[in-house]
């Protein structure tokens, strides 16, 4: 059985040398020895754990913190704000981001059939501790990245043996809605990706509805469940969290950025990114250059 340990000296070695997460064969290595103000962006379905240090992610008004040893799972695109809070030169934080993939969890709960797991009432995200099988199917995977022969080969597998033990662990419940097409987390995702098709236009929540196929207060309760949010301001933190991608391209064209993504007034642009990110899109963009980015 693998430890925690093994763990830690695999992403220090893979992840050496590079300021920004290191993606190898679809999961992302991440080491600094520096703590972060909090930064936000769109955080996909994904399998996030800290080897070493410690971190903080906010959905709305609602904080996750996690540390060594612990993983976050969200399991629906969300627009997050998060952290390093522990890391320092002798102890660097260490972490890695594995992306959940809904077919991989389809096929196994048809043909796994996983034991059945209450569905959680709240958030499309959780903290748990890893298990001793999750972990040592982690470190296996990172393991195969000194041999890209058997990368190749045997990687999907263990990915999916990451999947399964996900299924079969505390977060069960949570993770199979991933894979259920009728799942509440499922028609928010729908939703979600029907926001995301039109984040720089003006939406009609009733036309969002009937794409989604639930009455506008069925919509509205089950998006607010998973998101801590309403559509629409789920909308105005996709726009914003867009926007900040553009500054991180082109700190200098501040207008430019508020305008892709649907913003007619700089005024108001300014004022809700500051409200959000805690800075003027000026300021902002020049702390993008030099902060290591926190992304799940």
């Amino acid at each position: 059985m693998c430890d925690l340990a093994e763990l830690r000296t695999r992403i220090t070695r893979l992840a050496a040398g590079h300021r920004r997460p290191r993606w190898i064969d679809g999961v992302n290595v991440f080491a600094t020895a520096r703590t972060t103000q909090p930064l936000g962006g769109v955080a996909r379905p994904v399998l996030a754990i800290v080897a070493q240090g410690a971190k903080r992610s906010m959905l709305g008004d609602q904080v996750f913190d996690y540390r060594a040893g612990q993983f976050l799972v969200v399991t629906v695109d969300l627009p997050l704000t998060s952290q390093i809070t522990q890391a320092g030169a002798d102890e660097p934080f260490l972490a890695l981001g594995l992306p959940l993939e809904p077919a991989t969890i389809a096929q196994l709960l048809l043909d796994g059939r996983p034991p059945a797991a209450p569905v959680p009432d709240g958030p499309a995200l959780s903290v748990s501790t890893l298990t001793p099988e999750l972990l040592d199917a982690v470190v296996r995977l990172l393991r195969l990245a000194d041999s890209p022969g058997d990368q190749r080969v045997l990687a999907p597998a263990v990915k999916m043996e990451i999947h399964w033990r996900l299924l079969t662990g505390p977060q069960g419940g949570l993770v199979r809605q991933i894979g259920t097409a009728d799942s509440r987390l499922a028609l928010v995702a729908r939703a979600i990706a029907w926001i995301d098709s039109r984040y720089d236009e003006v939406i009609r929540i009733d036309d969002l509805a009937a794409d989604v196929g639930l009455s506008v207060s069925s919509l509205n309760r089950h998006f607010r469940a998973a998101t801590s949010m309403s559509p629409v301001q789920y909308q105005k933190q996709l726009r914003l969290q867009r926007a900040r991608l553009r500054l991180l391209a082109d700190p200098t064209d501040i207008a430019g950025a508020g305008h892709a993504v649907g913003y007619t007034s700089a005024s108001q642009f300014s004022r809700e990114y500051r409200r959000l990110f805690g800075m003027p899109p000026s300021e902002d963009a020049l702390r993008l250059q030099s902060d290591p980015l926190v992304i799940e």
